[in-house]
């Protein structure tokens, strides 16, 4: 079952900028979550929102669908797997229609003034793939992507398209737990390897003691990469 992108329109959870927005991050979710769940979650973690003086984050919501590793029962997904294994094919065809359901997202900050190169792109697990697919193979002129206890599968289309593309692609930030029995770790680091290999610059943290979770150091480390990708304004004044 295939999601139509013109019948789509994501809900949004949107935390704004304390300041002027300048720049724009859009967080995708894991599977079976939410926006609104995501943004509590990572303010579980840091006792606090990631809020940011110049960056809109806006956390979709993926639409409901059945889910094959739930025997076809609905969940919010961003698409389909036949199943959870990086030695399996893509679900393409659920994977290019929400490409299109993004895009829109990025299009609407656009739209508002925000340029591409000052919009980031990622998630955690399945909302990290999501992302991937999203910068490498349609806005490789995004600001960056990053992604959190995530992997791609190793025949995917990604991989296909960086190798005849020209010119350079976004920066990826990874993060994995090393404990993680869901997306095994080496999943993740062979991910990273892969797409250094064909010319993304990519940097990878290992979380000792983590399972398929968030921790503090991890959303920590992500807020000051952001701030790297996404400075202000002033930053370059600051002391």
């Amino acid at each position: 079952m295939a999601v139509s992108p013109s019948a789509v329109r994501l809900q949004r959870c949107v935390v704004s900028p304390a300041g002027k927005h300048s720049a724009s991050l859009i967080f995708l979710h894991g599977s079976g979550h939410s926006g609104q769940g995501m943004r509590e979650w990572i303010k579980t973690v840091l006792n606090q929102d990631l809020t940011f003086q110049h960056i809109n984050i806006i956390y979709p919501t993926a639409p409901s669908r059945p889910y094959t590793p739930m025997k076809g029962g609905l969940s919010n997904v961003w698409f389909d797997r036949f199943k959870i294994s990086n030695d399996c094919p893509e679900h393409l065809e659920s994977i290019d229609g929400m490409r299109q359901v993004l895009t829109e997202l990025i299009d609407d900050e656009v739209k508002n003034g925000i340029q591409k190169s000052r919009i980031l792109i990622g998630g955690f697990s399945m909302g990290g793939c999501m992302a991937m697919h999203l910068a490498y193979r349609n806005h490789r002129d995004v600001a960056g992507v990053f992604a959190l206890s995530s992997f791609l599968n190793k025949d995917s289309a990604i991989y296909k398209d960086l190798l005849q593309a020209d010119g350079t692609f976004p920066e990826l930030f990874q993060c994995h737990g090393m404990a993680d029995e869901l997306v095994l770790h080496s999943w993740g680091e062979e991910t990273n390897s892969k797409l250094k290999s064909l010319g993304v610059s990519a940097v990878f943290h290992s979380l000792p003691n983590l399972y398929h979770d968030l921790n503090r150091t991890e959303l920590e480390r992500l807020k000051s990469w952001i701030l790297t990708k996404l400075p202000g304004e002033t930053d370059g004044q600051n002391k």
